[in-house]
């Protein structure tokens, strides 16, 4: 459906972001991974996605905290493939602290890698989608871009600016056949996740079973966490030929969460 597109993913060396790229790969997209591990780390990792999609895929290591890591990287995208036709801005951190408590220093680094680095990757990647007259931009927000929660200002915060951003690139986009939407997750099962359950887990004497059970009461409502598959499926959708209308869309992918 996708062959012959070529797909930027940031935070794609493993969790969602990964999986994000597998589902554009099985479509037919080449593939840019990007992450802070060695292009040695990534080496296997990229040839086992490739000999499975029957794609090219390659590996670009970048700090996307600042401007010229950004830069770097589309350039490295732009020469190995000759442009970005789809780019999807997962990259994200995170720290939890009351905001009279939050390191400066955190904060400043959330609105760089989170929010920055996607406006940064769209300015640079647009003009060649409007000269290829073709181009899918995907903001990976969050059920936490429709209403806060205590301790996670920096999160809550760029998730929620980044339907904004989506909103505004959408509007200035409509004439081009590209298409700009945020796609709004509720808790899905990565290796962050896991980490918090296995500590959960650790420190209260709870099974496994117990601590996902613990950790999603106050979430989603069915009761289990979100597939990354089916996350990575949406985003194909709108890559779609079906997804040509959808633009300036903020679609949760959540469980139930925001319907509770």
């Amino acid at each position: 459906m996708l062959k012959g597109r070529a797909a930027l993913v940031t935070g794609s060396s493993n969790g969602l972001g990964f999986a994000i790229a597998e589902g554009l790969a099985r479509a037919g997209c080449d593939i840019m991974l990007t992450g802070l591990e060695t292009e040695t780390e990534m080496a296997e990792k990229c040839r086992g996605l490739a000999a499975a999609a029957g794609v090219t895929v390659a590996y670009h290591p970048a700090d996307l905290a600042t401007a010229a890591g950004v830069e770097q990287l589309i350039a490295a995208t732009e020469a190995r493939y000759g442009g970005v036709d789809i780019l999807v801005n997962n990259a994200v951190v995170r720290h939890f602290s009351r905001i009279d408590d939050f390191p400066t220093e955190r904060w400043e680094q959330a609105l760089a890698v989170n929010l920055s680095a996607a406006f940064h990757t769209i300015r640079l990647a647009l003009p060649g989608m409007r000269q290829r007259k073709w181009g899918r931009i995907i903001n990976m927000s969050s059920v936490y871009g429709s209403f806060a929660i205590a301790e996670r200002v920096d999160y809550v915060t760029t998730k929620t600016a980044l339907l904004g951003l989506t909103r505004v690139v959408a509007l200035e986009t409509l004439d081009d056949e590209i298409t700009c939407n945020a796609v709004c997750p509720g808790s899905v099962l990565t290796p962050y996740s896991e980490q918090r359950l296995q500590r959960m887990m650790a420190a209260e004497g709870l099974t496994r079973e117990a601590a996902v059970e613990k950790f999603l009461a106050d979430r989603q409502p069915a009761g289990r966490f979100v597939a990354a598959e089916n996350v990575a499926e949406l985003i194909v959708f709108l890559c779609g030929p079906a997804g040509r209308d959808i633009t300036g869309s903020s679609l949760p992918i959540d469980a139930g969460w925001l319907a509770s």
